[in-house]
């Protein structure tokens, strides 16, 4: 998938009042008057479509909870966890425009594809199962970020624009769960080639197991992720810490991803620096984890680290600790890609990211450390390492929630759990058995925040769960060291996170889109 250009397609209509001598066919872009005749050009036009797909954006996500900081105060998502954001915010926009031009493109495939005359239907048939994912994909964002969104599945002109209103969200998850279901029937378990890294039937049947996850339909979620467990081509990748490196890339974990080429095409590449400050004079630093999350991650022998039998050493905070800590985020004394030891206590002269240091470094005392490789060091702004969006581990988590939420628990249940848990690298002790509905509850929930922290899914999940108003609000805190013998708790001065309860499970309908049309009613509060 990799060597597959991404060609964006423009679709023009032209027209004239002398057809038959001022007609002419543009020589310098792709017409609707030339394309839509070969197979090629129906591969091409499903291409189009996957670079619609998240890129490192999903870090955005994870910025707006409460398990990482936006570290950038000036920066629109630190404005959304400080409660001051309005209808006015180029966030709530850029999503709203991402996605619905993601939808446009796909309307424009699906309009036009059957224009193409072959007998190879399976390909025309696979290909649509492909583009009609990805935008469930984006409809399953609308949904969980907006509430009801206009449910558009044709292309309209801009003065129909102006008149569509919000369909109800049960629709949202009617359309995605239906598209899902065809999709996953006309696409294959596995592409070899050039074709890996393709959207697949359990790309699609994972897809609808989240969106039903997130719509509360629970026995929906748990058949469509034991759809993708008995499709027995997903396992889970020995390497926790492997798997986000170009070590990772295309293994049998890795069931949606957003693919990327080093050095390969312009804007097939992204910057690694966002997440992380470790490059003199580079603006990183932007999402940070906060102490909620790291206080997380339970102590080797499975017991949490406020267990009083638990071991836990606040002199040595990250020792004997989930192995994933180390995994998946820049501590004191880890290594860094250039050699140099990660130190962020502040004041010492020694560190490389001191809290407190400049605007870009880090404001908890921690970095993520996921996706950032030492091959690309030198060249931060090009990483090819590819994005896992959906991967088989949330499939067994999804699974074991959702059964758990319809209190059939039974053995596959303990089997979903402890087998994320007992990864190679992982290694953390089973959970114990018999254990109520409520108590399984709080296990799959800390479980799904620690192996996809900094995966873009904790903003969905809070919601969802109906705990933000709970979690959100208050201080940020970060790391605790030793100051002359004091252990000091870092937090963010003058900074607290605010929730409202009543506004702010929603993002508002952007304004630009209520001015353009007055039709789209506001959220609550707004």
């Amino acid at each position: 998938m990799k060597k597959i250009v991404y060609i964006l397609l423009s679709v023009f209509i032209l027209s004239s009042c002398q057809e038959d001598l001022l007609t002419t066919v543009p020589d310098d872009r792709i017409s609707t008057e030339i394309f839509w005749q070969t197979e090629n050009d129906a591969i091409l036009a499903a291409n189009a479509v996957y670079p619609t797909l998240d890129g490192n954006a999903i870090f955005a996500y994870d910025g707006i909870t409460d398990v990482v900081h936006t570290n950038r105060l000036f920066d629109d998502n630190s404005i959304i966890e400080a409660g001051n954001a309005d209808a006015t915010l180029s966030r709530f926009l850029n999503e709203w425009d991402a996605d619905y031009t993601a939808i446009r493109r796909v309307n424009d495939f699906m309009e036009n594809i059957d224009r193409i005359e072959t007998d190879n239907t399976g390909l025309i048939n696979r290909l649509k199962g492909e583009v009609r994912t990805i935008r469930a994909y984006h409809y399953t964002k609308l949904a969980m970020l907006f509430g009801d969104v206009p449910l558009i599945i044709s292309n309209i002109n801009v003065e129909e624009g102006k008149t569509i209103t919000r369909d109800a969200v049960s629709s949202i998850w009617d359309f995605v769960s239906t598209e899902l279901t065809q999709a996953a029937e006309d696409l294959p378990k596995e592409y070899t080639g050039d074709d890996k890294g393709r959207v697949t039937k359990g790309a699609a049947l994972a897809l609808k197991a989240r969106a039903m996850l997130f719509a509360g339909r629970y026995s929906e979620a748990a058949t469509a992720a034991k759809q993708v467990m008995d499709l027995q081509v997903y396992s889970l990748y020995n390497s926790y810490e492997d798997l986000f490196q170009y070590e990772g890339e295309n293994c049998n974990e890795v069931i949606l991803d957003r693919q990327f080429a080093k050095d390969v095409l312009a804007n097939n590449y992204y910057n690694v620096i966002g997440p992380w400050s470790l490059i003199p004079g580079s603006a990183g630093s932007v999402y940070v984890p906060t102490k909620k999350l790291m206080d997380m991650y339970e102590m080797k022998n499975g017991l949490s680290i406020t267990d009083s039998e638990s071991g836990f050493d606040p002199q040595n905070p990250y020792e004997n600790r989930d192995p994933r800590l180390k995994q998946s985020v820049f501590v004191t004394g880890a290594s860094l890609p250039n050699g140099k030891t990660f130190n962020s206590i502040p004041g010492d002269a020694a560190a490389t990211d001191p809290v407190g240091g400049t605007l870009y470094t880090t404001a908890t005392g921690w970095n993520i450390k996921k996706y950032i490789a030492n091959s690309d060091f030198d060249t931060p702004a090009n990483s090819g390492i590819n994005l896992i969006l959906i991967r088989y581990a949330e499939v067994l988590l999804t699974y074991a929630e959702a059964k758990i939420e319809m209190n059939e628990i039974d053995a596959s249940v303990y089997s979903a759990i402890n087998d994320v848990r007992a990864r190679e690298s992982v290694d953390m002790p089973a959970i114990a058995s018999s254990l109520s509905q409520g108590q399984l509850r709080d296990i799959v929930r800390k479980e799904r925040t620690i192996e996809l922290a900094f995966e873009g899914t904790r903003l969905f999940d809070i919601r969802r769960w109906r705990i933000a108003h709970e979690v959100m609000p208050g201080k940020v805190y970060g790391m605790t060291y030793n100051d002359n013998g004091t252990l000091v708790t870092v937090n963010i001065d003058g900074y607290n996170r605010v929730f409202d309860e009543g506004r702010d499970y929603l993002w508002p309908i952007p304004q630009r889109e209520r001015e353009l049309n007055p039709n789209l009613e506001q959220n609550p509060k707004y």
